[in-house]
């Protein structure tokens, strides 16, 4: 049976169990409208729960973030990441990296230490040669992505 959505914003033709399987593809589904809230429980505990990617020298600058409303700069290659909303607890995963450049050459891209795991912020070291136990440093590109 086809199915007609006319003018006044009816739709008829569907039934009550829904559309059939296949029926519409990716082609059709409008720009951004699968949201997080539309997702299963398998799809949306694999998003990124929070995200930046900042500057940590001098005054330190987000360039592009989700969740994340701030970054404290607790001192040299110290970095607080503050969520915009909390997550449910403190049992999340961390991944972090960073470089003294915004352009580094592939010996300077260095994982970052993770400190503290708060609900509202987690603690990032950045360590100027990749060690956990190395002097820290002030990176120009730092990265930081959260997954629970």
């Amino acid at each position: 049976m086809p199915i007609t959505i006319n003018g006044s914003g009816s739709v008829t033709g569907i039934s009550a169990g829904g559309l059939p399987d296949s029926c519409i593809t990716t082609d059709d589904i409008a720009a951004n409208a699968v949201t997080a809230a539309k997702l299963g429980a398998d799809q949306a505990s694999g998003l990124a729960k929070a995200w930046v990617n900042f500057d940590g020298t001098g005054t330190v600058a987000i360039r592009a973030s989700f969740n994340v409303s701030s970054i404290t700069d607790n001192g040299t290659g110290d970095y607080t990441v503050n969520f915009t909303t909390a997550l449910a607890d403190a049992n999340y995963s961390v991944v972090a990296s960073g470089a003294p450049t915004t352009t580094p050459t592939t010996t300077q891209r260095w994982p970052a230490a993770v400190g503290t795991l708060s609900t509202g912020s987690v603690k990032i070291l950045t360590p100027v040669d990749g060690s956990t136990s190395a002097t820290l440093g002030d990176f120009a590109l730092v990265n930081v992505a959260i997954f629970r």
